[in-house]
């Protein structure tokens, strides 16, 4: 049986604690606790994930994971850089599908509009050392710790 491949992009967002609350931001990123990141859950199988989607073939990776970002939660985001990938398997009506999904670090920019909320339940923005343990599947959390490092390097 053949295997289908899939491409998908996404982001994990950060913004400053302090522009959640209203306040001046810090253009600092290395800071760590007062930066937190969005994290959604999906409204079919309930798994917590940072938001992504599937790459449209006029689209690069990163116009996806903008787009993707932006219809799931209504977040409007700037590429810091490429954070890593995650693959992982799953039987779609009978096949075996590959999918391949590359996240890049973001910082937010405002608000949006989403469009496919419906596809998120719910979601949350988190301290930077609570969302690994919010996190449901094991490649996003081995992901989660890479970008950390990359955060923390900033």
């Amino acid at each position: 049986m053949p295997i289908k491949r899939i491409y998908s992009a996404g982001g994990i967002i950060l913004r400053p604690i302090r522009q959640a609350q209203g306040k001046q931001a810090q253009d600092k990123l290395s800071d760590k606790d007062t930066w937190e990141v969005l994290v959604t859950q999906h409204s079919k199988h309930k798994g917590w994930d940072f938001p992504k989607g599937h790459r449209e073939i006029y689209e690069s990776e990163e116009q996806t994971a903008l787009r993707e970002v932006e219809e799931e939660t209504g977040v409007r985001a700037e590429i810091i850089e490429k954070a890593g990938q995650t693959q992982y398997f799953y039987y779609e009506e009978g096949s075996k599908v590959l999918k391949t999904v590359t996240f890049y670090l973001m910082k937010y920019v405002g608000e949006g509009e989403a469009t496919t909320a419906f596809e998120v339940s719910a979601k949350k923005w988190l301290p930077i050392d609570e969302v690994r343990a919010q996190l449901t599947f094991k490649d996003t959390k081995e992901l989660w710790e890479k970008a950390k490092e990359k955060i923390e390097s900033l």
